[in-house]
């Protein structure tokens, strides 16, 4: 007689979910009746793609992932536009907003995370958009269609992506951003100002330092408000302030939740049947909203799920690349010098538009900053993962490999960097 499968049930159909499933299905397509709940109408897709959609760049048809018939082809049980409402980690069911129970042996959390909202007045207005799923960007081109004003919150990388989205679809966007610089968590001040100059010859307004105190009109959005009073007119307004992981369901069944719901190296929650992953986990005090890392805990949990006990999630240096055509952005590992001993290398060809920026400790690099050029990226995070020794290369180093090793094996070989892989890895993973 056939042993009966185990029953293994994934909340949440995004990247993190889908990436997964599909992991799962490759290394153990027989051990598990699957089955998915997902909040959208859709199927799977690349959010990270959403900008490219946004710019007009893409149509939304090209960024999915998995059909409805990949999924029926493996056996997976897909019920979208179903969000999951409950968890009872007692009798190990789930029940999903249309009153659907399923049990489970084992269960997956990648729930995602949702927008964050400021406490400002106004985001209950007709005109206020977050950025995060297809629905808002639908939102988004019919307000470009319709409206001629823009403002969006937001001076990171999902901002100004949105900003540039909707000025390529001829609104004019002004963009506010609390901080000095733009995007200050992947970019040191002086690639900040060189991309917002690269930016408004683009023809997007910005204004830092900006504090927004509140989002006004009658019923409809009129204009943004900062707190030294100054008024920015705008028939639409996109928040983009950032990320918050979704564990109200990890909570309700009573698992260990700091920021995010906490996870061991094998992405299992303190319920042994219970595992989670993407942008709602938390791994030895870290959340991650990155398509890198979302990717490696993916396949970490399959291969747990699929028995492999050796499997195990660690983080590495990562890499940002801003997603605007024409705009050339990478930075990896530390911005600047943090220790007494760190030594910073940097080369400025202002009027060229090209910067680049290195931070050393102990004859090894640990961070890099390129704006203009990139091509180097991958071999700058290579080294910096590494830990290369790199004190026979310090006088030509900033002029990257071809410079610094221009024959023979470069320091800092081995598997190519999937730059690719990369340049999705630090926008925003839109659960």
């Amino acid at each position: 007689m056939k042993a009966s499968r185990e029953q293994l049930v994934v909340v949440g159909n995004g990247m993190a979910g889908a990436r997964t499933v599909e992991a799962l299905v490759r290394r153990a397509p027989s051990r598990y009746d699957i089955t998915v709940f997902g909040a959208e109408a859709h199927a799977s897709y690349n959010r990270v793609l959403l900008s490219g959609v946004l710019a007009g760049e893409k149509t939304a048809a090209e960024i999915f992932t998995h059909s409805r018939e990949w999924y029926a082809s493996h056996g997976v049980a897909l019920h979208t536009g179903d969000p999951v409402v409950a968890v009872d980690a007692a009798l190990r069911t789930v029940t999903s907003q249309s009153g659907r129970q399923v049990s489970y042996d084992k269960l997956v959390l990648a729930t995602g995370s949702r927008p964050l909202a400021p406490s400002i007045p106004g985001l209950d207005l007709a005109g206020v958009s977050a950025f995060r799923d297809i629905k808002d960007v639908d939102a988004m081109i019919g307000a470009a269609a319709r409206y001629r004003r823009a403002v969006v919150i937001g001076g990171g990388l999902l901002g100004l992506e949105a900003a540039w989205g909707l000025r390529r679809r001829g609104m004019a966007v002004t963009a506010v951003h609390l901080m000095p610089t733009l995007m200050e968590r992947q970019l040191d001040a002086t690639a900040g100002q060189l991309l917002q100059h690269d930016l408004e010859r683009r023809g997007i307004a910005f204004v830092t330092n900006g504090d927004t105190e509140e989002i006004y009109g009658d019923g409809h959005v009129e204009g943004v408000r900062l707190a030294n009073g100054r008024d920015l007119p705008a028939d639409f307004v996109v928040m983009a302030v950032g990320i918050c992981p979704e564990t109200g369901l990890a909570r309700q069944a009573g698992l260990d939740v700091n920021r995010g719901i906490v996870v061991d190296d094998g992405l299992r929650s303190s319920d042994p049947a219970i595992y989670a992953v993407g942008e709602c986990a938390e791994h030895r005090g870290l959340c991650f909203g990155l398509v890198a890392p979302v990717w490696d805990m993916a396949e970490t949990c399959a291969a747990r799920l699929a028995g492999d006990r050796s499997a195990f999630f660690a983080t590495s240096v990562l890499s940002a690349q801003l997603k605007i055509t024409g705009v050339e952005v990478f930075s990896a590992g530390a911005l600047m010098a943090e220790a007494e001993s760190d030594d910073e290398i940097t080369y400025l060809d202002a009027a060229g538009g090209t910067y680049r920026k290195l931070v050393l400790r102990d004859d090894t690099v640990v961070g890099a900053v390129l704006y203009g050029d990139v091509t180097d990226g991958a071999w700058y995070l290579r080294l910096i993962r590494q830990a290369a020794d790199v004190s026979q290369l310090r006088a030509e180093l900033i002029f990257g490999p071809s410079v610094a090793v221009p024959s023979g094996e470069p320091v800092g070989h081995g598997p190519a960097i999937d730059m690719a892989h990369h340049d999705d890895g630090l926008a925003l993973v839109r659960h």
